[in-house]
């Protein structure tokens, strides 16, 4: 059975490698994507980087498939889920499995992510090792370390030395613009998403990072509403990157509901 893979704003595909490497040995076809202007894939020329247009993107991904297939999708790519299965096309995905993302998310949280992602979007590093530093000060949680070879498929070197990150700032700029004209009171599609979410029907599976502070204990009760099948896990000892912080942890969460639903490798 094929299983999506839809990595959260401002990562590649690279983010689920051990994922993908769980999946295969339990049978599963994992295809773990790019979205639209991040990592291989092609930046888009007029700006359109809406949920919107991320959800189309998985639609048209999952009609070239031979059966319909699981998505995984973190944090944007859980968002362009919700939109895709609950508003755009339903019925194009077998299950929705969410990580670390509802329709209410918390607005410092959300502030934290976007200004990490605003800071260095268009000045870059002088070497991966100020990137690596950079990341090390917004993730105080994890050991801190140089350079590594997984860090340099999230960046690319320009003709002026410096290195930037591996997607379109033109991304990060529509989400800003977004949230400035939506201002501090606004609904911030909050709104359109619950009413997206309410519509799915499909197995669906919400895995939040214990320590998380975009997604609250609040906001995990209010989708249980919106979703009352839907499934939970709590990922101890992890934030809203909850693949990376308790990999194995959230592998065997993500594999026990795929296996429950679906079958071994179905």
């Amino acid at each position: 059975m094929p299983v999506v893979l839809a990595h959260g704003g401002g990562q590649t595909r690279r983010a689920w490698k051990k994922i993908s490497t769980l999946l295969a040995g339990h049978g599963f076809c994992a295809i773990a994507i790019d979205l639209r202007g991040h990592g291989d894939s092609e930046w888009a020329s007029n700006g359109a980087y809406d949920i919107a247009d991320f959800a189309s993107d998985l639609v048209a991904i999952s009609a070239n498939l031979d059966r319909k297939p699981a998505l995984i999708g973190a944090s944007l790519g859980g968002l362009a889920g919700i939109v895709a299965e609950g508003q755009i096309s339903p019925g194009s995905f077998a299950s929705l499995t969410l990580v670390d993302i509802t329709p209410q998310m918390e607005a410092s949280g959300v502030a934290r992510v976007v200004g990490f992602m605003a800071a260095h979007a268009r000045e870059g590093f002088a070497s991966p090792d100020e990137a690596a530093r950079i990341i090390s000060e917004y993730l105080p949680h994890r050991p801190s370390r140089k350079a590594s070879t997984g860090l340099a498929h999230y960046l690319r070197q320009r003709l002026d030395g410096r290195y930037y990150w591996h997607w379109d700032p033109a991304f990060i700029d529509g989400v800003m613009r977004r949230h400035e004209l939506d201002g501090d009171s606004g609904d911030h599609g909050r709104s359109e998403l619950s009413g997206a979410a309410m519509k799915l029907t499909l197995p669906v599976h919400l895995v939040r990072g214990g320590s998380s502070d975009l997604v609250s204990p609040e906001a995990v009760a209010h989708f249980r509403g919106l979703v009352p099948h839907a499934e939970y896990s709590n990922i101890a000892d992890a934030t809203h990157m909850v693949v990376g912080d308790q990999n194995d942890i959230f592998g065997e969460a993500i594999v026990d509901f795929l296996i429950r639903t679906h079958g071994q490798g179905a």
